[in-house]
């Protein structure tokens, strides 16, 4: 067996595994579904239903994963709702009917809402708080930054032979992670109170709200919104008056978690709301084919790739605070700088360094956000903090994708559109800058050992 150091390290690249599947699989379809709608006939609408649906389920689900990894136990958790992924990959490589292979979409959504959290937590009761978590932090925050990325990519380059191999794609990594995880996972045990009941009506209202919410911010359907509103307002007066919450309210009394997941909130809106414009600029407007769309944004990827790898060292030297808020601003001039591009933007001298300065600032707040949002809080509710962090950057890239998408609409032409749709991209970025600079409180850590290979 390893020793327990190394056993460490192989944990955090299984689990990291794991979350990157999840964020690769947001971004998974998009090449794929001209292809997918081809083949079997299906209606655009159900098209977007194995986007949407892998989406709402994702981001509904998460906090009440959270929980659940919290109360049944983190390794087992992860375990079986990995397991569940992989065989819904499977299933939906294999099928040809629409409705069928949305439902697998939608059992991957929920699959991943209990893997992210119990991931996460694994990570952060596995390593001490302080330069080793957050070295693990920023490893963490790595794979799911570039999980989207490397979705884009994987996804032009594998319909070019067959869409079903954009399914198929999860299905042995996955495999590999759960042949692998027992041996070296920690069982741990069982957090003191942590199974003082389980909160039934405010895990419905919840989840209820959060549903509803992706779902209006997706399909742009106001009622459900209201609705939404209505059911997260209850779950706030059911937590108010439980005795074992799901979601215990004094969380936020730092301040500092309420502002990460604030900034994280921004965040999404920013980057994955970008990322959505983009994508139809150059394929739109710049002609460029899905393979080469994909290919294009690999320069931001690596960007990430390595930013990601100095942030730990960075937020020891300067604090949470200084090195999210730089991030977030640097992030919105990568962002800004697309407004350069015209209808014949050049890649080297226009798009190239937008996209690097893009992907440098991501891999600076991202890292930062994740560990103020778990900072501080004992290990019973780890699963709860890493639920709530991840819920608010899928329901922030939800509603930045449905904001900016309103945007583009409001140009006298397509480009007018694409430029106001950047500058509402780039101030969600200033926007968390803001939260991060005056929400977060100042930490500091020992210096975080450089990276080894």
């Amino acid at each position: 067996m390893p020793s327990t150091n190394g056993r460490q390290k192989v944990a955090l690249v299984l689990l990291c595994a794991a979350v990157f599947l999840d964020s690769m699989d947001l971004s998974l379809m998009g090449v794929a579904l001209p292809s997918i709608g081809r083949d079997l006939s299906l209606q655009e609408s159900t098209l977007q239903w194995l986007m949407s649906g892998y989406a709402i389920a994702y981001g509904g689900f998460l906090l009440l994963g959270g929980r659940i990894a919290d109360l049944f136990g983190r390794r087992r958790v992860f375990l079986l709702s990995l397991a569940v992924f992989a065989a819904a990959s499977l299933a939906g490589g294999l099928l040809s009917a629409g409705w069928p292979l949305v439902a697998t979409r939608v059992i991957k959504g929920v699959a991943a809402a209990l893997t992210a959290p119990a991931a996460l937590s694994l990570i952060t009761t596995t390593f001490a708080e302080g330069p080793q978590r957050n070295r693990a932090l920023g490893v963490y925050s790595l794979a799911g930054a570039t999980g989207y990325t490397a979705g884009l990519i994987a996804s032009g380059l594998l319909t070019e032979i067959s869409w079903r191999l954009v399914f198929f794609l999860p299905v042995p990594i996955a495999l590999l992670v759960l042949a692998a995880s027992p041996l070296v996972l920690p069982r741990g045990v069982r957090p003191p109170g942590a199974r003082q009941g389980f909160d039934a009506a405010g895990a419905v209202a919840v989840t209820g709200g959060v549903l509803l919410a992706v779902f209006a911010l997706t399909e742009r359907n106001w009622p459900a919104g209201v609705v939404a509103v209505l059911l997260l307002g209850a779950f706030v007066v059911i937590e108010r008056r439980r005795s074992a919450p799901l979601i215990p309210l004094a969380v936020f009394r730092s301040g500092a978690v309420g502002a990460a997941n604030l900034a994280a909130l921004a965040w999404a809106c920013a980057t994955i709301g970008w990322q959505f414009v983009a994508v139809l600029y150059l394929q739109q407007v710049l002609g460029y084919t899905a393979l080469a769309t994909g290919l294009g944004i690999v320069p931001m990827g690596l960007a990430i790739v390595i930013t990601a790898n100095l942030a730990g060292r960075l937020i020891s030297r300067y604090g949470l605070r200084r090195v999210a808020a730089a991030g977030m601003l640097v992030q919105g001039a990568g962002i800004l700088l697309f407004l350069r591009a015209g209808a014949t933007g050049d890649y080297l001298t226009v798009l190239l360094p937008a996209l690097v300065v893009h992907g440098i600032g991501n891999g600076l707040s991202f890292p930062s956000l994740n560990i103020a949002a778990v900072a501080g809080l004992p290990d019973e509710r780890q699963g709860l903090a890493a639920g709530l962090v991840t819920s608010a950057v899928q329901i922030g890239a939800g509603t930045g994708v449905a904001v900016l998408a309103a945007m583009m609409t409001l140009g006298g032409s397509m480009l007018a559109g694409y430029r106001i749709a950047f500058l509402a991209a780039g101030g969600f970025s200033l926007l968390g800058a803001l939260v991060a600079a005056f929400g977060l409180r100042r930490r500091r850590s020992a210096p975080v050992p450089a990276p080894t290979a």
